[in-house]
């Protein structure tokens, strides 16, 4: 069927009101991903193909993909990226958080009374905190808790658009001026962390030199580390009860198994120094969280379970369960390992200098800056998009707050928190090369360096733009098959 005169005219007026995005499209998207597809399959490098020296461009194949398998850097790096990912259930969590909080935050006599009260906590332990540190702390603790005991209760009077304003600005704040306030706050000797640190921690060593160690030696560690154990027993509790109500299959078990082994091995290896015995740990723990949920679903659902029903959101699980066990296993291990550590006195960690404190100090800054951002905005949208009538309807049943938010709460955000997690996902597979070239530039011993810093590494700076697209597209490869895992098995369980 022929166009007429006048629809050609609208097309070609369309094309070409369209014309500098197509053009743009192609120039700066099609055609560089065409370009670096096939240069991953040559040797380019800048230093022998360049205008002094035309060296011929050879085809090398799959060269450049099994020189990375085999490179070892290329799994340090893959490791930093995963550890840094770490974060997110804890930068979801923020989120969520942040915005039950803010949804909440008003000019009633209830939000009032609790900012004054919160205010007051706040002020008085940061005039404890000035008490004990002495002259030494110059005050900087005790200016941030009363800067913060203002804001929320000028926060709580203005309604919360305040509270608003202060979460979300770090989302639209330069991001390299705040890489480089935060390095001036993590500096050794003059950042304000370790200036307010160091007098606390002077006090601590003498504690723990003068007596006191058994008890955070000890009693603390245990404590903890009875709490871990508690949280493993509801952990494979759940997974018999989700298993035989045939929320599970036989394949989702390993995600419960991974969400404790890791931590477990983590733990081992923290308090004995060992790393064999990690492995070991790690291995009878994912043994043992088998074993425990070797369960039967009911008859009512034993035809409808396939082996992978609910993979999907028993990997976001098993990624919240082993920053959490990791967290408190490390703060027992450094129970432990205190006394040995405060005979030689206590001193506050060099954040970005250190090949231990490197990624947990980005990953710190990274949390503050992903607590207010776009996730808090999308929870915010979803929470007053619930209806009100199913909390009036559970208050006439008499739930609590905590049955209010496990049955009508999280279910109703489960499509927000789906998006989310897919999108935290992509974005931590790609992100660290902004905060990493800013602030340690990729050290230190590489410790912070990520794939999408190595792939800079090696493109721009030893200029091997060949085997720098290699990794390009097998860090392509990761993250579609981690958003399609995603998709395919997160989705299965999430109401539109």
């Amino acid at each position: 069927m022929s166009m007429s005169p006048a629809s050609r005219r609208q097309l070609g007026m369309g094309l070409l009101f369209l014309a500098p995005n197509i053009l743009g499209f192609l120039a700066f998207t099609l055609f560089p991903l065409v370009a670096s597809f096939g240069m991953a399959f040559t040797d380019w490098d800048v230093q022998r193909h360049n205008l002094f020296r035309d060296d011929p461009l050879r085809f090398v194949w799959f060269d450049n993909f099994s020189l990375l398998f085999t490179h070892p850097d290329f799994y340090h790096f893959l490791g930093n990226t995963f550890f840094l990912m770490m974060g997110l259930p804890a930068a979801i969590g923020g989120s969520l958080v942040a915005a039950l909080l803010l949804t909440r935050a008003g000019k009633s006599r209830l939000a009032m009374r609790s900012a004054i009260i919160m205010a007051t906590v706040i002020f008085l332990l940061s005039s404890l905190v000035l008490t004990l540190g002495g002259a030494d702390s110059n005050g900087l603790l005790f200016l941030f808790g009363s800067l913060m005991a203002t804001v929320l209760v000028f926060g709580a009077w203005s309604g919360g658009m305040l509270y608003r304003t202060l979460f979300y600005l770090p989302h639209f704040t330069a991001g390299v001026a705040t890489f480089v306030l935060w390095k001036k706050l993590y500096n050794p000797q003059s950042g304000p962390i370790n200036q307010t640190l160091a007098p606390l921690l002077e006090r601590l060593a003498t504690v723990v030199n003068g007596g006191g160690g058994w008890v955070l030696g000890a009693v603390l560690p245990a404590l903890l580390l009875g709490a871990v154990f508690v949280a493993v027993g509801l952990q494979v509790k759940r997974l018999r009860r989700k298993i035989r109500d045939g929320e599970l299959g036989s394949i989702t078990r390993f995600a419960g198994a991974i969400g404790v082994a890791v931590p477990m091995g983590l733990i081992t290896w923290w308090l004995v120094g060992d790393s064999g015995l990690g492995w070991l740990a790690a291995a009878i723990a994912a043994g043992v969280m088998l074993a425990t949920t070797q369960v039967k679903p009911d008859p009512l659902w034993r035809n409808r379970v396939r082996a992978a029903t609910g993979l999907g959101g028993e990997m976001i699980m098993a990624m919240a369960v082993i920053t959490v066990l990791a967290a408190v296993g490390g703060i027992a291990a450094v129970g432990v390992h205190l006394p040995a550590m405060a005979a030689d006195g206590l001193e506050p960690p060099n954040w970005l200098g250190s090949f231990q404190w490197s990624k947990p100090a980005i990953m710190i800054m990274a949390l503050w800056a992903a607590i207010g951002s776009n996730n808090m905005i999308l929870y915010m949208a979803g929470l007053t998009n619930i209806a009100p009538e199913l909390y009036e309807a559970a208050d006439i049943d008499g739930a609590s707050r905590c049955q209010r938010f496990c049955h009508i709460t999280w279910p109703q955000l489960a499509p927000i928190t789906f998006f989310i997690a897919v999108m935290s996902v992509i974005h931590g597979l790609q992100g660290g090369f902004e905060m990493a070239r800013t602030m340690t530039a990729g050290g230190p011993a590489g410790s912070t360096t990520t794939l999408s810093y190595f792939i800079y590494i090696e493109g721009f700076e030893t200029g091997r733009l060949g085997y720098a697209s290699a990794v390009a597209w097998v860090l392509f490869a990761l993250v579609f098959t981690l958003s399609f895992l995603n998709v395919k098995f997160g989705n299965r369980y999430v109401n539109d």
